[in-house]
């Protein structure tokens, strides 16, 4: 039996899942940190919903494995775990306090528990007023608080929250952002699915990157981000750039007003940033001297990219 590893509250291990003759996943790996934020990304058909469908045990794999704390996925995690799905699901017509005591007690809350919790979430979220309204007279934004609440009411060890942010106003998306950094403070384990790269810029530990049913990418969003950097510097400065050196190639230089310019250099193998930063010193005046990373969103667009088949390469480019 393989052992578990150290540090990891879920693991899979090369997953495979068909659905007649499409292959859904295809000898996927991963594995989740434990109290971390983890982005599960892809474009839309690569995989990502049938694997949280495995970790949910919606549907099973037909190979491979999933690990929750070092033991096989079996029906008793369930409880460890809440998922939030990108296709709401409330009862329109059930109040909201009763919908969430309900959930609550499926998942195995006591009464006088759940009943202490949801008033807590409520005044939390702003909905202390709407206990006793029915869900259907509900805005949407309050609807997906109320789902979110019934999500982790039960304080799960594992969180899934597929496009969470799906439908939110800018405040509110803050609200829920705000929760989703305390509960991971508290102890809890996020998986995050999602099309907003800022989001996961802004939030996620660790992502791995699903395209056409493999796994092409993943690790720590500081390591991946790295890895894709190309040494290249932006300048912006005041005086008469000109760069002719044997270490340095100009990529990209624009002339602005009042003597004003903007340059991206890349550097050489070899050449270090402070080696082109005494060189410009002795040409101009420097005002901004920044390394040049790629956004997560600009590595998602390559990776996939490079993944798709050569047809639909030529299709795109």
């Amino acid at each position: 039996m393989p052992s578990p590893t150290p540090g990891f509250i879920l693991e899979a291990r090369n997953v495979r899942k068909a659905y007649a003759q499409h292959i859904a996943l295809d000898d996927v790996s991963l594995a989740v940190p434990e109290q971390s934020i983890f982005g599960l990304l892809g474009p839309n058909g690569a995989g990502k919903t049938s694997l949280i469908r495995i970790i949910t045990q919606i549907t099973a794999a037909d190979s491979g494995e999933i690990r929750f704390r070092g033991d096989r996925l079996n029906p008793s995690h369930i409880s460890q775990i809440g998922y939030l799905p990108e296709e709401r699901g409330l009862y329109k017509k059930m109040k909201v306090g009763e919908q969430l005591l309900y959930l609550a007690q499926l998942r195995g809350l006591s009464r006088p528990d759940a009943v202490q919790r949801i008033k807590q979430w409520l005044e939390r979220f702003e909905l202390k007023g709407w206990a006793d309204k029915e869900v259907e007279n509900l805005s949407k934004g309050m609807q997906q608080k109320v789902q979110f609440i019934a999500t982790v009411l039960h304080e799960p060890r594992l969180i899934i929250l597929d496009e969470p942010f799906s439908g939110f106003d800018p405040i509110n998306a803050n609200l829920l952002k705000d929760e989703i950094l305390r509960l991971r403070q508290e102890g809890a384990t996020i998986i995050f699915s999602t099309h907003r790269m800022e989001s996961v810029e802004e939030m996620c530990d660790s992502i791995a990157l699903i395209n056409r049913a493999h796994k092409v990418l993943d690790g720590t969003v500081r390591d991946i981000r790295n890895q894709f950097k190309t040494n290249t510097y932006e300048v912006e400065g005041v005086g008469r750039l000109l760069v002719a050196h044997p270490d340095f190639e100009v990529i990209e230089q624009k002339e602005r007003e009042s003597n004003h310019f903007y340059a991206r250099i890349q550097l050489h193998a070899g050449t270090t940033p402070n080696d082109l930063l005494r060189f410009l010193i002795g040409q101009v005046q420097v005002q901004a001297f920044r390394e040049q990373i790629p956004s997560i969103n600009e590595i998602f667009i390559r990776r996939v990219r490079e993944t798709m088949p050569e047809t639909l390469q030529e299709e795109v480019a």
